[in-house]
């Protein structure tokens, strides 16, 4: 079985989420590379790092170059070759294993050289589904819909969608995400990795916890977790000082939530914001 772990972009933890599916699999896991950006020759590139938490050894990596940028453009700047999507065909029906993990670079769409090819023509090649990884944090909508619809354009096989970094204390954007992304993404969440977990101990079994059955894991739904913020100073919590001020002040409504907004006497009158909306009115 192959699979392909992308992305929404840069930075979502795609590498946390190929390690965490290389730690929770059974068998013969072989790990690719296809290109990786950023680092030096004889530096630790993104396959160091996945060996590191899983403990897997078989890494394959095909193109390296210096420069952060998107492996076309890097190949150019480096003076290098640039990989060939064949080429990478080729290799990968090579791994004789129970499981390859194949990791991009960036998001779905980003190229690889100058003919244009990305990590979306390399699935179609292999007839490969996608494990698509995203964040919880405002805008992911968006991108992880355009991901999506991509996907399924090309005719690529959503294997999942998996969160890449959970925070430890959720906002309000993070935990109405849950119910959109599932949404747009039209299936269950598939894991959700707990923010810090490369620094976290006995990553595998954390990993196990954080993947859905059919990637080895136990993960069911993400439950979000509910903080309660006073609605006067905006911290976690209830305050005693806050009630007692909150008692004195004159009463103003939020437009958007109909919320008690945080009101502030001032010497020429008040100000007043919506802890959850940010809203500003003031008066004389």
């Amino acid at each position: 079985m192959r699979l392909i772990v992308t992305g929404t972009g840069t930075g979502v933890g795609k590498t946390v989420v190929t390690a965490a599916l290389a730690a929770c699999a059974s068998g013969e896991v072989a790990v690719v590379k296809p290109a990786q950006t950023g680092v030096r020759p004889g530096e630790d590139g993104d396959l160091a790092e996945v060996s590191r938490l899983s403990g897997i050894q078989d890494l394959h990596e095909f193109a390296r170059y210096p420069d952060p940028l998107s492996p076309e453009r890097a190949a150019v700047r480096s003076g290098l070759p640039a990989l060939a999507l064949d080429d990478a065909v080729q290799r990968i029906l090579a791994l004789d294993r129970e499981l390859v993990l194949i990791e991009g670079a960036g998001g779905l769409l980003v190229r690889y050289a100058d003919d244009g090819w990305t990590i979306a023509d390399l699935a179609c090649r292999l007839g490969t589904p996608a494990v698509v990884v995203t964040t919880a944090a405002l805008g992911t909508l968006n991108a992880t819909a355009l991901t999506l619809e991509a996907m399924a354009t090309r005719g690529i096989e959503l294997a999942g969608l998996v969160i890449g970094s959970w925070p430890t204390v959720p906002g309000l954007a993070e935990r109405c995400n849950v119910a959109d992304l599932q949404a747009v993404a039209g299936v269950p969440l598939s894991g959700a990795l707990p923010e810090g977990l490369p620094r976290m101990r006995d990553f595998a079994g954390r990993a196990r916890a954080s993947l859905a059955p059919w990637f080895g894991g136990t993960f069911e739904r993400l439950v979000p977790e509910v903080v309660t913020y006073c609605d006067r100073c905006g911290k976690p919590g209830g305050h005693e000082v806050c009630v007692a001020a909150r008692a004195l002040e004159p009463p103003r409504y939020c437009a958007q939530c109909g919320r008690r907004m945080v009101v502030q006497i001032t010497p020429g009158g008040w100000t007043a914001r919506c802890v959850e909306h940010g809203e500003r009115l003031s008066g004389a």
